[in-house]
């Protein structure tokens, strides 16, 4: 009888881990994974580390690229689930009306703490005497009166705009070129070819940082932001998206960088390779990495993802 009930409980037992390890750790519906992307390098740099990260972890990921207007939009629609590139104080306007009425849900930590975003110029230009924003006006002529932007809408060229429209610094007579991120960098790497005048929307993360000697400006009196530009990035979900996919909740408070990695990470997009083919390249040459952001999270089937990560490509 004894033996028949040992028999029993070690059966009970196996079933019971078994059905532990078989057990999603997210629910059903939290399989899907839908993205908003904005079409900045270091944001696909991320969201394509991020859905490798998930796609070798069992989930569904779908990517949309789309302004910040529209992505935070998306997520208060309940038509994407989150974002990583929530970028503070540029995006702050933009998001704030969707914060305050409860729409949209900005994780507790930031992915990245030293970011910077302001207005840069060439070095050799900055040798000439453009080292602040109040230098701008000075060299009207030799810049032809323009600031280089991105893309139309952005947080960025919102706050340029204003500079313009309140004639801060002398700016009054300038116009703002409005562009891609390429296109812009595009219009700087000619200027620089040809060791012309250009200001430029510059920040880092990016590979620009390296590929160009450049110079943030100073004295911006906090017209881009606190501390000369000084800016952190966040990622942005669902407001109730931590109690509905906590597993999922879990990996994007894992995943944080530094300028400096994320540059590294970026390179590779800007000499045209895949997203995310550098991203398990990446997940291949750094397993300390690997390591760090999968720590606590499993698969979707409830398995330890450090173990049973999958990093073929699809």
């Amino acid at each position: 009888m004894n033996r028949l009930i040992n028999r029993c409980v070690l059966a009970l037992s196996a079933s019971a881990i078994f059905s532990t390890s078989v057990m999603a750790a997210d629910a059903a519906s939290c399989q899907k994974v839908r993205m908003g992307v904005v079409n900045w390098t270091d944001v696909i740099a991320t969201s394509a580390m991020t859905q490798v990260l998930l796609d070798g972890l069992g989930y569904k990921t779908k990517q949309t690229s789309a302004s910040q207007q529209i992505i935070f939009a998306g997520i208060r629609d309940q038509r994407l689930d989150l974002f990583l590139g929530y970028w503070n104080p540029l995006m702050t306007q933009t998001i704030t009306p969707f914060v305050d009425a409860g729409q949209v849900k900005v994780l507790d930590t930031p992915s990245l703490k030293d970011a910077r975003a302001t207005l840069a110029v060439p070095t050799y230009l900055a040798d000439k005497g453009l080292k602040t924003f109040a230098d701008i006006a000075k060299f009207e002529k030799e810049l032809g009166g323009k600031i280089y932007g991105i893309e139309p809408g952005s947080g960025a060229n919102t706050q340029i705009k204003a500079m313009i429209t309140k004639n801060q610094f002398g700016l009054g007579k300038f116009q703002l070129v409005e562009s891609s991120e390429a296109g812009m960098l595009a219009a700087v790497d000619r200027a620089v070819r040809r060791k012309e005048a250009v200001v430029f929307f510059g920040w880092a993360p990016h590979p620009m940082n390296v590929n160009v000697a450049m110079t943030y400006l100073t004295g911006s009196e906090e017209a881009l932001g606190p501390n000369e530009g000084m800016a952190t990035v966040w990622t942005v979900t669902a407001p109730t998206y931590a109690k509905q996919c906590p597993n999922i909740h879990k990996l994007l408070t894992n995943l944080t960088f530094t300028a400096a990695d994320e540059s590294r990470m970026m390179q590779p997009l800007l000499d045209h390779k895949d997203a995310f083919e550098s991203a398990r390249q990446w997940l291949k040459d750094h397993p300390q990495d690997q390591q760090r952001w999968l720590e606590g999270v499993t698969t979707f089937d409830g398995k330890p993802a450090a173990a049973n990560l999958q990093l073929t490509s699809k």
